[in-house]
């Protein structure tokens, strides 16, 4: 991700349901900020126009919703974060194929078990816990880890914490 955006790309995160949630949430964190003062990275929910969403999923398929956003703003080396606690929505595995072959770094929050979403993502973190919750709760708190530690090592961010 640091990459990514150091070069000059993005972020584009996308899920259902509460994990479309923490979509939103970390693109808010990584445009605005987490902690400290410091540029506005690139990012970018996919699940937040209801006009794009409702178009694609009534003229083609539900499954399509976000990889035909990746298909229209995704650049090579831009990254593709997808959310899913069960890990089998096909609308995030169609997202994860579109964004291989599109050239995107794909990052993985997932459930308790491996999917065919893990053999597209480059990086696929697994939660073990059976409970969709608890699965949801470490998913936010590693969009949190993972947003501390862009800022921190970001040459756009003081490295001192100046906010709450």
């Amino acid at each position: 991700m640091r990459e990514s955006l150091s070069r000059g790309g993005k972020i584009l995160a996308f899920g259902n349901g509460g994990s479309a949630a923490d979509s939103q949430h970390v693109a808010a964190e990584l445009v605005n900020r987490f902690r400290i003062e410091r540029r506005a990275f690139a990012a970018l929910a996919l699940t937040t126009d209801t006009s794009v969403l409702t178009s694609i999923a009534n003229d083609s398929d539900y499954a399509r919703v976000f990889a035909r956003q990746i298909e229209a703003l995704g650049r090579p080396g831009d990254v593709a974060l997808g959310i899913s606690t069960s890990g089998r929505s096909s609308s995030v595995l169609t997202a994860f194929e579109q964004a291989r072959a599109q050239s995107l770094k794909a990052i993985a929050l997932l459930g308790p078990d491996p999917s065919a979403v893990s053999n597209l993502a480059d990086i696929c973190i697994l939660v073990p816990a059976s409970s969709t919750a608890r699965v949801q709760e470490v998913h936010r708190t590693i969009l949190h880890v993972l947003c501390e530690l862009l800022e921190s090592g970001s040459a756009w961010a003081p490295h001192s914490s100046s906010g709450t």
